[in-house]
């Protein structure tokens, strides 16, 4: 018995197949995406279909690398995408490209070149396997809302100085009498960056913080 992919699939041009396939979704599209510069690619974030289907009724759910938070054109765009009713979390590292459509279809990266071009197979057993790893990454992402993300992937100077101070030690009380500002102030500013950098706890978001070039050297 010969166990093929039912669209006349294999490697496909990837454009219009994945077109093709959006209109027709009736019930979700699951995303996984480490694409987080190319927001063009069939298997980005952000395809032409995607609003229009949540405009009726079509469920998304969506996981990108915590990058994305802070990326200058796909952070934007993931906020429209939230506030059009997507489900969106964050990871550290999105294992693998994949999209599923309706339990049904499941698209993935064309082993060969050139770069952009997908494979598309029904197989139950794949759209399974591809279903399973979606949902074992989703239930450990981080939930991205639209309120979360800022107009500027930078901080201010003020976000800044926060940062110096906790990373040297001071408590939200100190960091608060510095500022000028109050103790839930400065909580809200911390929760703040945390969304921003997709972080899951203080330590994990002074460290990417650092490593983005954020943290402000103290003088005295």
């Amino acid at each position: 018995m010969t166990l093929a992919p039912v669209l006349p699939i294999g490697r496909v041009p990837a454009e219009t197949r994945t077109t093709a396939l959006l209109a027709a979704a009736q019930h979700e599209v699951l995303v996984m995406s480490s694409l987080v510069s190319s927001v063009n690619h069939p298997l980005g974030v952000v395809r032409r279909h995607d609003h229009d289907n949540l405009r009726r009724g079509v469920r998304y759910r969506v996981v990108v690398p915590d990058d994305a938070r802070t990326a200058p054109v796909l952070g934007p765009q993931l906020g429209m995408l939230a506030l059009a009713g997507a489900d969106v979390r964050t990871v550290v590292e999105v294992p693998t490209d994949s999209m599923v459509i309706d339990g049904e279809v499941v698209v993935l990266p064309a082993e060969s070149r050139p770069a952009g071009r997908v494979a598309m197979f029904r197989l139950p057993s794949l759209v399974t396997t591809t279903v399973e790893l979606f949902e074992r990454v989703w239930a450990g992402g981080v939930p991205l809302a639209a309120y979360d993300l800022p107009v500027s992937a930078e901080l201010g100077v003020r976000e800044r100085e926060l940062l110096s101070l906790l990373s040297s030690g001071s408590t939200d009380e100190k960091a608060a009498a510095r500022l000028g500002v109050s103790v839930r102030t400065v909580r809200r500013m911390v929760s703040d960056i945390m969304n921003r950098l997709g972080a899951r706890s203080r330590f994990q978001a002074g460290v990417k913080a650092a490593d983005r070039g954020w943290l402000m050297e103290r003088t005295g």
